[in-house]
């Protein structure tokens, strides 16, 4: 290959026949990725041809890329979150139109894929809140995926951490002040049943006369989030507020009609009269993960119960609320007790 007197790098093949560009000031070596020697050199000269005039390397690349997308010139942010908008249903569309709203993505998204740097995603990240940071990385990974984006903005390993708002559960009190102030008997039962049950608002604020095997004495309804199935027994407790709420259609008809948003910030002005600070509607997932923890409950059922993937679970069951097991000389005393039926033979075993 001919040497260019302006070149700013040479053509490099290392001993596995991997072709890299090299650059002749600093000795620092970057691949190209192929073992043509033919491709090799086309690819070098279009990084010396860069480097002489970035102008015209950015026209000879807009125009091959014109060639194999013919959109790419014009695709937006903003048309990405409309094909993710189009793709999904229910409350996870909502989520992504509310996604579309976000003030800190306004300068985001009227720019044309392939021209954003990474500054621009840093700039709106800065901007916005955890929530931001959520969805802009799942834009981001899907415009990859579908092959609207030639190369990551910015790479997997320099995305900035999600870092979620410490959430704490509702303690007992707290729970009883809160239903005691409730007037309103649907959101009090409401709130009665989360404490009990621990599920979603969403799905809870959805279940129906349907979902009550009053037989078998099962609550069952579908996680939204999920699609998985929820099944729980219950008891007098759940009981009594499941009498108390209609015998045919919705349990709770004025909830189940309002957004998750509105059902949280009406709870949110009860919080804030009472002076109890730190707690959402979500926090009674939190609430029923800790009592389970405490009382023994099983852990795979606590997770059948508020999802696998329930960061509540996760919390309190990876020591965060380290519950105390009891002696085994309690479990000794209490075997003591134990009076064996006639005819019964019990016999030790030494495992």
């Amino acid at each position: 290959m001919k040497e260019i007197v302006s070149a700013k790098y040479r053509l490099y093949c290392r001993a596995n026949g991997v072709f890299y560009a090299e650059d002749i000031r600093t000795k620092r070596q970057a691949s190209l990725r192929t073992r043509d020697r033919d491709e090799a050199e086309r690819l070098l000269h279009a990084r010396n041809e860069a480097g002489r005039d970035a102008r015209v390397a950015r026209e000879v690349g807009l125009a091959y890329l014109a060639t194999a997308d013919p959109d790419a010139k014009t695709r937006t942010w903003q048309w990405v979150v409309g094909q993710m908008i189009v793709a999904r249903a229910g409350d996870t569309r909502r989520r992504w139109e509310t996604a579309g709203r976000d003030p800190a993505l306004r300068e985001v998204l009227p720019m044309v894929v392939h021209e954003t740097r990474a500054e621009h995603f840093l700039a709106a990240l800065q901007r916005g809140t955890v929530s931001t940071n959520v969805y802009l990385r799942r834009l981001h990974n899907s415009a990859l995926d579908f092959g609207w984006l030639g190369r990551p903005v910015i790479v997997r390993r320099q995305w900035p951490a999600v870092k979620h708002r410490k959430r704490r559960d509702i303690t007992a009190d707290e729970h009883a002040r809160i239903c005691a102030a409730e007037g309103n008997p649907e959101r009090r039962d409401f709130y009665e049943l989360l404490w009990h049950v621990g599920a979603a608002q969403g799905d809870a604020a959805r279940l129906s006369a349907q979902d009550i095997d009053w037989h078998r004495r099962e609550l069952r309804f579908f996680r939204a989030k999920t699609g998985s199935v929820v099944c729980q027994r219950f008891g007098p407790a759940v009981e009594a507020i499941l009498r108390r709420r209609p015998a045919h259609g919705e349990l709770f008809p004025y909830l189940a009609t309002v957004r998750s948003a509105d059902r949280a910030t009406e709870f949110g002005q009860r919080c804030a009269l009472l002076k109890i600070k730190g707690v959402s509607l979500h926090s009674y997932r939190y609430s029923w993960a800790r009592r389970a923890k405490r009382s023994g409950y099983p852990e795979r059922y606590a997770q059948l119960a508020l999802g696998h993937n329930s960061r509540a679970i996760h919390e309190h069951y990876a020591g965060v609320d380290v519950a105390a097991i009891p002696s085994l000389e309690e479990f000794e005393a209490a075997a003591a007790k134990i009076v064996p039926l006639p005819g019964l033979q019990l016999s030790e075993s030494t495992g």
